[in-house]
Parts: C-alpha cells; sequence; structure tokens
C-alpha cells in the first residue's frame, strides 16, 4: 500500500484512544491521526480535517457513534466508518448499519484485526470481527416481506439468506438441492447486483434491504 491512510479516532475513553493511536502511529499504511472525544467534537472538527477511515465508538456522551455517523455521513458521503463497542448487541450494529457504518470491531479485538479491518474498508470492502459475524449468523431470520426497489430474484434472495447465516456455497448447493455451480454463479451476481464485495458487506446489503431481521 503506498498511500498513507488518515484515521481519525473518536472515543470517549482517553486510554483506550490514546493507546490505540500509539499501535496506528506505528504501522507503515497509516499516516495522521485526529482525535476526538465525543461525536460532537468529532463531526465540528470534520470540517477542518479530512480522514479515510473514522473509527468510531458507538456509546458516548453528548453525541452517540450512531447518530455522529449520519451527520457525518451527510457533510462528507465519502467518509468510510468503522464501528467500535464494548458489547456485540446486534441492535447496535444493525442501527450503524442503517447509518451507513462499514465496518464494527469489538474493543477486545487484536490490534491484527484492527489493521485488517482498516485495510479492508479503505478498500471498499465491509469488515466484521468475528465474535460479531457469529453473533449475526445466530440471531438472522430470513423476512417475509422484502423492501421494494431490490432487483434480486427470489432465488438470489434465498441464497443470499443462507450466505447470511455463514453457508459455504456447497452446503447451499446441497440445502437447496442445487449444483455447487450454480449456487457460485448465484453468489457472483449477488456480488455484482449489489455492489459487495465481500460476505460482509452482501450481510449489510440483506440487513438495510430487509432480507434478513435480526
Amino acid at each position: 500500500m503506498n498511500e498513507k491512510i488518515c484515521i481519525y479516532l473518536v472515543d470517549d475513553h482517553n486510554l483506550f484512544r490514546e493507546g490505540l493511536r500509539l499501535l496506528l502511529s506505528k504501522v507503515p499504511f497509516i499516516g495522521k491521526i485526529h482525535e476526538a472525544s465525543d461525536g460532537q467534537e468529532f463531526i465540528d472538527n470534520l470540517k477542518q480535517v479530512n480522514p479515510d477511515i473514522v473509527l468510531i465508538d458507538i456509546e458516548m456522551p453528548v453525541l452517540n457513534g450512531i447518530k455522529a455517523t449520519q451527520k457525518a455521513l451527510e457533510l462528507r458521503p465519502e467518509l468510510r466508518i468503522i464501528a467500535l463497542s464494548m458489547y456485540a448487541d446486534e441492535s447496535y450494529y444493525t442501527n450503524m448499519i442503517e447509518a451507513g457504518a462499514k465496518g464494527f470491531l469489538l474493543k477486545n479485538s487484536s490490534f491484527e484485526q484492527v489493521q485488517h479491518a482498516i485495510k479492508d474498508v479503505y478498500e471498499g470492502k465491509s469488515f466484521f470481527s468475528q465474535e460479531i459475524m457469529e453473533g449475526l449468523i445466530k440471531n438472522i431470520n430470513r423476512k417475509k416481506v422484502i423492501k421494494q426497489g431490490t432487483d434480486l430474484t427470489e432465488r438470489e434472495v434465498e441464497i443470499l439468506y443462507h450466505i447470511c447465516k455463514g453457508l459455504s456455497n456447497q452446503e447451499i448447493a446441497d440445502q437447496l438441492f442445487l449444483s455447487k455451480r450454480t449456487v457460485d454463479k448465484h453468489r457472483e451476481n449477488l456480488l455484482l447486483k449489489t455492489g459487495s464485495k465481500n460476505t460482509a458487506s452482501l450481510v449489510i446489503y440483506a440487513i438495510k434491504n430487509g432480507v434478513i431481521e435480526l
């Protein structure tokens, strides 16, 4: 990676924020690091700085991460935002997905995971930490009514649901009595139609468009 990524850290816990800033400052592909201690400070400073990636806590005083994400994306629609939380509570992540976040990390994630999330989201992908993905998979249900505006076929919706449940293409093929090659092709079409680059992006699309509910 040739370009240096500009990061904005938004967290009301000084020790956590300072520790993460110190670790990030040693990463070769990270450039400038800006900080804010709450969502409002972040929004106020966003007029003067131009970050590539925002790492934002969900629970904060003054203005929480969900509202701050909504406001930030109104000001800068191109911003790529990664949510941080102590808790793997699905309602938080559903709300952050609706707000426009592209990544989700638990605060007990390894620093290697943090770097991986930053790279993925910077490259236009989405990222869920493993614990969050496992929690989502356990609680995913199929919705009977799909939001209008999706141009997916009934079969693609069915396959998307099973992808979100964590099944491999072979497992989906076995369950739906299809060939793996057919499922491979449907998955390829789903990625193209939804503009997704990985499974996490497909999950985000499915939640936003009512294909699944938590």
